[in-house]
């Protein structure tokens, strides 16, 4: 069995793009001034942000079938700002599945840092955690709303990791 990690912004749920839209209107712009967008992620109100996002590409229905084909031991490894953040997700993935990992992470802090990486599959949509986990010896995974060219392994859909790793 093999160890998968899953990141939960733009990859299970579409928290990304309402925070950024907020950003936007706040004038913050999200590359540069992380300070000030890293306060904003601590004051969002997550059980509403998390309610009322969608799921990307079916990925809830598709991490149940990745779990019931038995491949893989799956845990959620997402960043987080604040406590409330982090609470807020385990609360939804509990709602979910009945005994899931949740492995939170503090946003200055490498995920690379929190989980043996070697050999274990990191599904993401941000490059720089992909990046870092390829260095440390992980298989890298990027994940996309639409089919892109990278440098990684590129899905749509998480149930696409049920063909790539037979």
């Amino acid at each position: 069995m093999k160890n998968l990690y899953i990141d939960f912004d733009g990859v299970i749920l579409d928290t990304i793009t309402p925070i950024y839209n907020l950003a936007k209107k706040l004038n913050l712009d999200v590359k540069t001034q992380t300070k000030e967008v890293g306060l904003l992620y601590s004051k969002i109100d997550w059980e509403t942000l998390i309610e009322e996002s969608t799921d990307l590409n079916d990925s809830i229905n598709a991490i149940k079938k990745l779990d019931a084909s038995k491949k893989f031991n799956i845990s959620i490894l997402t960043h987080i700002n604040s406590l409330k953040e982090a609470k807020a997700k385990i609360e939804f993935i509990n709602s979910l599945f009945e005994d899931l990992t949740i492995i939170p992470v503090p946003k200055t802090v490498p995920k690379t840092m929190m989980t043996k990486t070697k050999d274990a599959i990191l599904v993401d949509d941000y490059s720089g955690n992909l990046r870092l986990w390829k260095e440390a010896g992980g298989i890298p995974v990027k994940f996309t709303k639409e089919r892109e060219e990278c440098e990684f392994i590129n899905i749509i859909s998480l149930e696409e990791l049920l063909e790539i790793f037979k």
